[in-house]
Order: C-alpha cells, then sequence, then structure tokens
C-alpha cells in the first residue's frame, strides 16, 4: 500500500492540508496512519472516495457535522432525509431573494419615475395598471393632524407587518386612501395606510387589489399641501366634466434622505380614478 504524505494528499484533492487537519480534528477523515517520531499524517489513496464525499455533501449545504453524523451512521436513507431538508430550505431562500429582486426594481421604477415626474402642482391623466396592496386600518384620521401621527401609524402598519410574517422589504413608500364616500363630499377623514405588494410573493387573504383604471394625477413635493392638491384635483374633475370612479390613492413616489432632525421628506403622487360621461 502506497502512503501518501499530507501535502500529496491534499494536492491531489485539490483541497489544502489545513482542511484536512480540520477533518483529522472533527472526525471526519482520519490518518491512515501516523510517524510517532515526527508526527506527519498519511493517508491511503483509498480515503480518496471518503474524502469525494464528504466535499461532495458539503457543497450541497450541509454541515461538516452534519456530515458526520450521517458518514458515521452509514445510512443512505438519513442522508436522503437531510438532503430534502436542505432543498426545502434552498427553495424558501430562492424564494426570498426573488420577493427581495422585486423590491428592489420596484423602488428602482420610482427613482425612474421621480427623476421624470413632472414639476410640483402638474396635472396629469394617466392610465395605472392593476397593483396589490397590503392595506391596514389604523382608525386615526391623519388628515388635519400632523407629521406625528403619521409617523405612529406608520408603526401600526410596520408591526401588521410583522405580525402577519410579511417581507419586511415591502415597508417602503407606504400610501394612504381616502375612500369615494368621503371624497366626493370632501371630507378629508381617512384611517387607511398600505404598501405595494406582490401576490406571488404574499397570501392571497392579505392583498387588496387596487384595479386599472384611469387616474387623474397630480404631483406633490411635501406632505402639507396634500389636501390643498387633492381639492384642486376634485375641482379639475368637476371643470371637464369627468365622473369620480372609485377611491382617492395618495401613493409616496420617493422618500428624501431624513435629516438628523428633520421629519420624512415624500414626493407624492395624488391619484383619482375617473370615468368620462
Amino acid at each position: 500500500m502506497e502512503l501518501l504524505k499530507i501535502g500529496e494528499m491534499a494536492k491531489m484533492n485539490h483541497v489544502s492540508e489545513q482542511t484536512l487537519r480540520l477533518y483529522d480534528r472533527l472526525g471526519l477523515l482520519s490518518p491512515c496512519s501516523r510517524d510517532e517520531e515526527n508526527g506527519y499524517r498519511y493517508y491511503d489513496i483509498r480515503q480518496s472516495a471518503r474524502l469525494d464525499m464528504i466535499q461532495y455533501l458539503k457543497s450541497m449545504g450541509m454541515s461538516l457535522c452534519d456530515v458526520r453524523d450521517h458518514l458515521s451512521g452509514k445510512d443512505i436513507s438519513a442522508i436522503g432525509g437531510l438532503l430534502l431538508r436542505k432543498n426545502a430550505q434552498i427553495d424558501e431562500e430562492i424564494r426570498n431573494l426573488q420577493c427581495l429582486r422585486r423590491a428592489i426594481e420596484r423602488a428602482i421604477s420610482n427613482i425612474h419615475r421621480y427623476e421624470a415626474a413632472p414639476p410640483d402642482g402638474t396635472v396629469i391623466l394617466e392610465h395605472i395598471g392593476s397593483r396589490q396592496i397590503y392595506c391596514i386600518d389604523s382608525r386615526i384620521n391623519f388628515y388635519g393632524s400632523g407629521i406625528e401621527i403619521y409617523e405612529k401609524i406608520l408603526r401600526e402598519l410596520k408591526n401588521s407587518i410583522i405580525a402577519n410574517k410579511l417581507p419586511q422589504v415591502y415597508f417602503s413608500n407606504a400610501g394612504t386612501i381616502l375612500r369615494k364616500e368621503n371624497l366626493l363630499q370632501r371630507k378629508f377623514v381617512s384611517t387607511e395606510v398600505f404598501v405595494f405588494v406582490d401576490s406571488e410573493f404574499i397570501d392571497r387573504q392579505h392583498i387588496t387589489e387596487l384595479p386599472a383604471k384611469n387616474y387623474l394625477c397630480i404631483y406633490c413635493d411635501a406632505f402639507d399641501k396634500e389636501e390643498e392638491y387633492a381639492n384642486r384635483l376634485i375641482d379639475c374633475i368637476e371643470e371637464k366634466g369627468y365622473l369620480i370612479d372609485g377611491d382617492y390613492i395618495c401613493e409616496v413616489l420617493a422618500e428624501l434622505p431624513v435629516l438628523e432632525k428633520g421629519g420624512r421628506e415624500m414626493f407624492l403622487r395624488l391619484q383619482i380614478p375617473v370615468a368620462f360621461r
């Protein structure tokens, strides 16, 4: 039997000597013999088969402790069960990454829309496709209140997202809803706040859909201008003879950098769905 020094075994199997020493300490792969005088480790080339299996299972995402336990047990079904659990874990990680990518794409899109948006106060008729939102009723009317109350409402929204185990990445650019019956009376009373989500990553029970419609929109660069600008939209709808065709949406297109002692700075797109006579 030809014996290989640790360096030769390492080089032949494309691992480091340090790795082989670690495997020895963990009881994963021990040298077949040692020189009692100098402590040199010697390996049999046939041990490469076990080393291949260790590296294979490790590449599947198994920890070295799991590899050791399952190789020691020599139970192939146990190894299969572990790999099945690892496969499910990978599926979940892929799903989380896909959700993160979608959220990043939405953020990039919002930045582009902010950069290309018309000046503050501009009114535009736009067709907006269907959107999915996660919405809660805070039971607090945020109109007529300061930014401090709005921040408290956002804490409720964040707590709800956490409680329902929704991805945290969705807690961004929150919007609000004013129901049609109040809008028609120019009665600014609303307690509902939302974030945009993706139906493929969230249970349908948590999703409300905003249908595709034509919206009369006005762009707004300050939180405290919203009510004034929403009234401008209603005036414009009446002047043009449009019909209000749903709930009013206040969408945050971008949140600007917050100063150390400042509040939340937002660029808004206020939207009223309209139909034509």
